[in-house]
């Protein structure tokens, strides 16, 4: 009976993690499909951006608080809200704002090569902030990480240095964000699983791109003319960022936060692989791939340390952190 019942768990938990790399995967061709196609002529990442974030807000608001299908987790306060949400929910915003730039720029396959050296920004910050402590290991590990992503720099035929700049401002916006959360994880005790998360990170996210979108894009949108904006392409590419969201908190509530790692991994070379048969602007290099390969190498072993040092440190505790993700907590949680 127990392997009747541990063979449909285990193919719905591969089905989950299917659907993530598909969804990931997908939402990448998605955005630089509107962002870079002369079909929709909607050249505007910051616009993009802004629009995923209003939407995941009032999605979330409709599934919370009006049909109540969802619930969010309760313990949030202003303090909490201003010390906590405001700058994760500006680095996020960064980070979505700066990587959907760069595809105008770089192609996919390119873009998804330099994020490779996303461990490498986390360690340095948190070298820097405390949370982590230069050794042999990890210094070997991050020069694998960095000397694999310059050999895959180097063999791209077309690179345009304004988008490696934006994406690498990506990158370090995401590796804040992540630095953030861990500070934070560290004073207050409060966790919020994914749905909670959107439902307080959106709004923050939305307003921090309003800003910057009021003096950056609107004129060029107003200059052009009419606006191209496409409501039934929008709103879908909108809601698959919804749907990514979503099934980054099946697998993670299903698996374990290093599992989403993998899969990441996983999708990352899917992504890389198939967008060169996708866009006319990638062509990969025997050297492009030895390169990713090597960085690749590096983040396997990162997230195998990673893995190690969590599982010794957290214990018993280990499956009841892997159900959510920490927005912000305390020393002093419940043991």
């Amino acid at each position: 009976m127990a392997d009747r019942r541990a063979l449909p768990n285990g193919v719905l938990t591969y089905a989950y993690i299917l659907l993530y790399i598909v969804l990931s995967s997908g939402q990448i061709f998605f955005n630089k499909w509107v962002l870079s196609s002369k079909e929709i002529n909607f050249p505007y990442p910051l616009g993009l951006t802004l629009l995923h974030m209003v939407f995941s807000s009032v999605l979330c608001f409709l599934l919370t608080k009006v049909l109540k299908i969802m619930k969010v987790e309760e313990g949030m306060t202003s303090e909490i809200y201003a010390t906590s949400v405001v700058p994760i929910g500006a680095m996020f915003a960064m980070t979505l704002w700066l990587g959907n730039t760069a595809y105008l720029y770089i192609s996919v396959s390119f873009a998804q090569m330099l994020k490779a050296i996303m461990p490498v920004a986390v360690f340095i910050l948190g070298v820097a902030a405390g949370l982590e402590i230069m050794s042999c290991r990890m210094l070997l590990i991050m020069s694998v990480i960095s000397f694999g992503v310059l050999i895959a720099s180097y063999g791209e035929i077309n690179i345009n240095w304004i988008g490696v700049v934006y994406q690498m401002g990506g990158v370090v916006g995401e590796a804040l964000r992540l630095i953030f959360m861990e500070i934070l994880v560290k004073r207050k005790g409060l966790k919020l699983n994914p749905i909670s998360l959107m439902y307080y990170v959106s709004p923050c996210s939305a307003i921090c791109l309003f800003i910057p979108w009021i003096f950056l894009e609107k004129p060029k949108m107003e200059a052009a003319g009419t606006w191209n904006f496409q409501p039934v392409i929008l709103t879908l590419n909108s809601l698959c960022t919804f749907a990514l969201n979503l099934s980054v908190f099946l697998v993670i509530t299903h698996t374990s936060a290093l599992t989403i790692r993998v899969a990441g991994v996983v999708k990352d070379w899917v992504v890389v692989l198939v967008s060169a048969l996708l866009f006319v602007d990638t062509k990969l290099t025997l050297i492009n791939l030895i390169g990713y390969a090597i960085a690749i190498a590096g983040v396997a072993a990162y997230n195998n340390y990673k893995l190690k040092k969590e599982a010794s440190r957290e214990g018993s505790s280990a499956e009841q952190q892997e159900q959510s993700i920490p927005l912000v907590s305390s020393s002093s949680p419940s043991k």
